[in-house]
Parts: structure tokens; C-alpha cells; sequence
């Protein structure tokens, strides 16, 4: 990092709070509960949180560090999943043709 006096969190600690309290969330806890079959792990928004208001009280760098570490792997966890689609280069050659549809005649 550059400097113990530069360095600023990724996001503010409000962030880090809303993000623990919208994980908690009955809604979301449903929600994650039927598209992956377990309960949303919330303790690391917890954690950030508590190395932010760290950081901001008494510039720890161990929350610096915490807070770096977590927001790599947050990172790393989003870019390694592959897109959903394939991207094209081109268009199809027939593009510009009408597709065919049976449409009452």
C-alpha cells in the first residue's frame, strides 16, 4: 500500500454494515436459501465491518491488511465463474433475414 496515512477503505464502513444487515435479511435469506439449498454466509461482511471502524478509530493495520485480503477474494470469487454466454466476433451471415415463424396464413 502506499502510506499508512493515505490509505483509505475500498468502501466506506456504511457499506460494509448495509451489505451484513441486507445479508441477514429474512428476503435475502430466502432467496439465497432457494437458489443455492444453504443459508447466506454473512460473517465476513461482519468481520469488514469491524476491521473498517478498526481502521478508522486507530488506523490498525491489521484491519488494513483484513480488509485488503477480503476484498481480494471477494474479487477472485467474482472473476472465476465464466460468462454465461459466448461472445461472437460477427454477426450470423443471414443476420438481416426474417426468422421463420409459422404465422397463420
Amino acid at each position: 500500500m502506499a502510506g499508512g496515512g493515505s490509505w483509505r477503505p475500498p468502501r466506506s464502513c456504511e457499506d460494509y454494515w448495509w451489505e451484513w444487515r441486507h445479508c441477514r435479511g429474512l428476503r435475502h435469506a430466502f432467496h439465497h436459501y432457494y437458489a443455492h439449498g444453504q443459508l447466506p454466509a454473512c460473517a465476513r461482511w461482519r468481520d469488514d465491518y469491524t476491521a473498517c471502524r478498526a481502521w478508522e478509530s486507530a488506523r490498525a493495520a491489521a484491519a488494513q491488511e483484513a480488509l485488503c485480503k477480503s476484498e481480494r477474494a471477494r474479487v477472485e470469487e467474482k472473476q472465476k465463474y465464466a460468462p454465461v454466454w459466448t461472445f461472437r466476433k460477427s454477426p450470423p451471415p443471414d443476420w438481416y433475414l426474417p426468422l421463420d415463424q409459422d404465422s397463420p396464413k
